[in-house]
């Protein structure tokens, strides 16, 4: 007789169906597994082993084979070492049949027998759910199953509690949905002195969730403003935390199995490779882009990036989302984000400086900032300078205007967005294009005259005309404009820059 479990695979976010199958035969003692598995499922032989030695079980002497089917699926992972040690307590008869034919099983055992947390626990849980199973998970990541709805779930913390709950003699309860009580303090805007036009700029940011690229010289500010724009962010949404939270399980980065509620803020150091920004490596996991999706993504440094790493975030910045092709796999990943760069003018960072500037200037910037090609700078909305506060301005001044009333404006806005945009099926100015665009931000006729002109005068690309439309429709909501009129316009056009590199309008 064959002992079946049913446990999953990943494939990006998605799932798929894994069948558990253990026969037990006379003949040769050995223990094999077979279905493509790779170097950590086939290690799960000595943890099952081990981990059913330390409640008292022994294997028989038999010729023991695991097959994971279907057997042409590489399967990953250490999750699999649940359901293996429950396939085999059903072929030796411990456990019945009918306490899991209706159970997906997933979790990794330790040689005491303690059921370890997993990556991909809440997407196998919401597949659960849409077959009408119940699922059987790590005990510290019960509370994030619980949120993919009222079906049956199982959480023990070792395999013998979970042996006596059906058995009888011990009960699990069930597990409560729990969120990340995120209690540390996003920095407030009133710690930024100056730099007012860089402030106005980070709100339009936020209120529209546009792309921005802040310039100026070390130590004025751009990575403090960066930092302080989640606190302008309204919280994430039901369906988005449960998007963002369905990544990060992929990836194995929510806390004790907590859903998220603050909206991602990821800055990667400027050495990443195009792998850790897009995702990869042998399992395709999700990289910061998809990490950052209905967040925040923030690169510092920006041409100090490898010019393939930046050259990554072209599609994703168009389409929101990121396919990541290996030879034997292909997965797309949510990465709905909102980029933030911030760089020095040049390489010594002193361009507007002359007491500072290197010997190379000018010509230093044009090479510093033609790492950068044209096409990302294209898809940057907001072009912003960001120069150095003067020393008396830093005793002088008092901080800014607070992030509360900045953050209360902004979210003003995005609801003015979200009514105008519901029978799209869309959310924010930034994802408007084409027909729709045109019908909500086309300017007046001041307006309009403006944008032409600007277009012709400075050689506009058909994207930055859209991008233009985008963030003066923007700036009329914060304004609580109805139509987008020609000051609209003006301002969004002054959030445009050349490139140096190739002198060109971007």
């Amino acid at each position: 007789m064959v002992a079946r479990v049913n446990t999953v695979a990943f494939q990006g976010i998605e799932t798929l169906e894994i069948q558990v199958q253990v026969s037990m035969t006379n003949g040769l003692p050995a223990f094999t597994i077979v279905g493509l598995p790779d170097k950590a499922v086939g290690e799960s032989r000595e943890r099952v082993r081990s981990a059913l030695s330390a409640i008292g079980l022994a294997l028989p002497p038999k010729r023991i084979t695991v097959n994971l089917a279907p057997a042409d699926v590489v399967k990953e992972g250490s999750h699999f070492d649940l359901p293996i040690a429950l396939g085999l307590l059903l072929a030796m008869g411990i456990l019945d049949h009918d306490d899991l034919a209706s159970k997906v099983v997933l979790g990794e055992l330790g040689l005491d027998g303690a059921v370890a947390p997993v990556a991909g626990v809440l997407p196998a849980a919401l597949a659960a759910h849409a077959d009408d199973r119940g699922l059987i998970c790590p005990g510290r990541q019960g509370g994030e199953a619980a949120w993919a709805g009222d079906g049956d779930v199982l959480a023990p913390g070792t395999l013998l509690e979970l042996i006596n709950h059906f058995k009888g003699s011990q009960v699990l309860a069930r597990p409560r949905p729990e969120m990340v009580e995120d209690t540390t303090p996003i920095p407030d805007l009133s710690d930024i002195k100056g730099q007012e036009s860089a402030r106005r700029a980070l709100e339009i940011a936020a209120a529209g969730g546009h792309n921005i690229l802040m310039v100026g010289p070390p130590g004025s500010g751009k990575s403090m403003l960066a930092k302080r724009l989640p606190g302008l962010l309204p919280p994430l949404t039901p369906r988005e935390a449960l998007e963002v939270s369905m990544i990060h399980s992929v990836a194995g980065k929510l806390d004790q199995g907590r859903l998220l509620r603050r909206r991602p803020f990821r800055d990667p150091h400027h050495t990443a490779s195009s792998a850790a920004l897009a995702g990869g490596g042998i399992r395709a996991r999700p990289g910061e882009i998809s990490l950052a999706h209905n967040g925040v993504l923030f690169l510092d440094e920006l041409p100090e990036f490898q010019r393939a790493a930046l050259e990554v975030l072209r599609q994703p910045l168009e389409a929101g989302t990121i396919s990541v092709s290996r030879a034997n796999l292909h997965v797309t990943y949510p990465a709905r984000f909102q980029l933030v760069a911030a760089m020095n003018p040049c390489r010594c960072g002193y361009l507007d400086d002359p007491s500072l500037a290197c010997s190379k200037a000018p010509r230093c910037a044009e090479d510093y900032q033609g790492r950068i090609s044209g096409p990302l700078f294209d898809r940057i909305d907001l072009h912003v300078e960001v120069p150095a506060v003067h020393p008396l301005d830093l005793a002088r001044l008092k901080g800014g205007e607070p992030t509360a009333p900045v953050a209360d404006r902004v979210l003003a806005a995005r609801d003015r967005q979200v009514q105008r945009y519901a029978e799209y099926g869309l959310s924010l100015n930034r994802d408007a294009e084409g027909g729709v665009l045109e019908a909500v931000a086309t300017p007046d006729h001041a307006g309009q005259s403006l944008l032409v002109e600007a277009t012709e005068r400075l050689r506009l690309s058909a994207r930055a005309y859209h991008r233009i439309l985008r963030v003066a429709r923007t700036i009329a909501d914060l304004d609580g404009a109805e139509g987008v009129g020609r000051l609209h316009v003006a301002e969004a056009l002054a959030y445009r820059r050349m490139a140096p590199a190739k002198g060109r309008v971007a």
